[in-house]
């Protein structure tokens, strides 16, 4: 790899021993589909065990920073001003479903921004970083948003409901995992990504691997926990795209 900080080295570390877990209970859940429980419960014990795996694997940087976390929400240690952002299984419903398209996402938040995000895509061995002022990576690759700037030409992720009735212009997708959705416009696979109420776990990596390779958001530095409003995309199509959202 390229030349990264401890921190992101650490949470690649905590992706790479969490990955393990998940990778294991996904491939049990084709069998849990026939039994009477049904896999829900056995999907929300990944979650937290993934998640447990993160913050000890987290908690051995010996510098006290606290947590905001999707299963347990803020932990607050001893240096209260920073935090990890953690979703151990973006994407849960298609980890329900077995279908493999989820990820890991860990956030490094110092004096209210985003300084460092890694997503792990643990089907696909796919690793998306970012770290303020030193660009986005995939794997070892460096990666830019695209350059497309016809609407027509463009594919579009969001996971609001109604998509197609709502936004008939925009060619659009709804993969069921935010973070990979904002991975994808990092590397230019999607163009934009728009969500008008999302949790800060679910595009809190996402945001600065996008502002990194290149790309245009909207202005969400309050990072609230919970409800915000994402616009994401390459800034050939970004100003398009909230036009087209703001009229429908």
């Amino acid at each position: 790899m390229n030349s990264i900080s401890p921190n992101l080295n650490l949470m690649i570390k905590a992706c790479e021993k969490a990955s393990k877990v998940i990778i294991r209970d996904f491939g049990e859940v084709e069998n849990l589909q026939v039994s009477k429980k049904g896999p829900k419960d056995f999907v929300t014990k990944t979650d937290k065990r993934a998640e447990k795996i993160i913050i000890e694997e987290l908690s051995k940087s010996k510098k006290n920073y606290s947590f905001i976390t999707e299963e347990n929400g803020k932990i607050f240690n001893k240096n209260k001003d920073i935090f990890w952002i953690i979703d151990p299984i973006d994407g849960t419903t298609n980890f329900l479903h077995g279908i493999p398209h989820f990820a890991i996402s860990i956030a490094l938040q110092i004096e209210d921004e985003i300084v460092t995000g890694l997503i792990f895509d643990p089907i696909k061995n796919e690793i998306f970083y970012a770290e303020k002022n030193s660009g986005s990576f995939l794997n070892n690759t460096r990666i830019k948003v695209s350059k497309k700037s016809q609407l027509d030409e463009c594919l579009f992720a969001t996971n609001n409901t109604g998509i197609s009735t709502a936004y008939p212009i925009l060619n659009l997708r709804n993969s069921g995992c935010a973070a990979l959705d904002l991975a994808y416009v990092g590397c230019g696979r999607f163009d934009g990504y728009f969500n008008g109420s999302i949790n800060i776990w679910d595009i809190a990596a996402g945001k600065i691997i996008v502002e990194e390779a290149g790309g245009k958001l909207n202005d969400v530095s309050d990072l609230k926990i919970n409800k915000i409003d994402i616009k994401a995309g390459n800034p050939y199509i970004y100003e398009k795209m909230v036009e087209i959202l703001n009229k429908f």
